[in-house]
């Protein structure tokens, strides 16, 4: 159990150090337009962009914003520390089934 409290206060450490977090995805995209004549609709196509887009959900329904190359360069720590929270969250899951498992075991014993 030591070595669980040990770890646990790991992963307590890690969230505390954590700083802003942005939710969702970051792509870069290229659409069609769908104009008649448009190089988009060339063989082969010419697509327009690339355009970054951040993706999420807001009350359950799917938000979509472009955003600039600034405000990649500006937030894309956000969006790391973002998938950091969860894969600790993730983590501290994953070691409180393994230490209420093995808190059972011993219970029965």
């Amino acid at each position: 159990m030591a070595a669980q409290r040990r770890a646990q206060a790991r992963i307590a450490t890690s969230l505390g150090e954590i700083g802003f977090a942005l939710p969702g995805s970051l792509v870069s995209r290229s659409t069609a337009c769908g104009k008649a004549g448009c190089h988009c609709q060339d063989d082969p196509p010419v697509l327009h962009g690339p355009y970054l887009t951040w993706t999420r959900t807001v009350a359950g329904k799917t938000v979509t914003r472009k955003i600039t190359e600034d405000q990649q360069t500006y937030y894309q720590a956000w969006f790391n520390n973002a998938r950091r929270l969860h894969q600790l969250v993730r983590e501290l899951e994953a070691l409180s089934l393994r230490a209420f498992e093995q808190a059972e075991e011993t219970s029965r014993r």
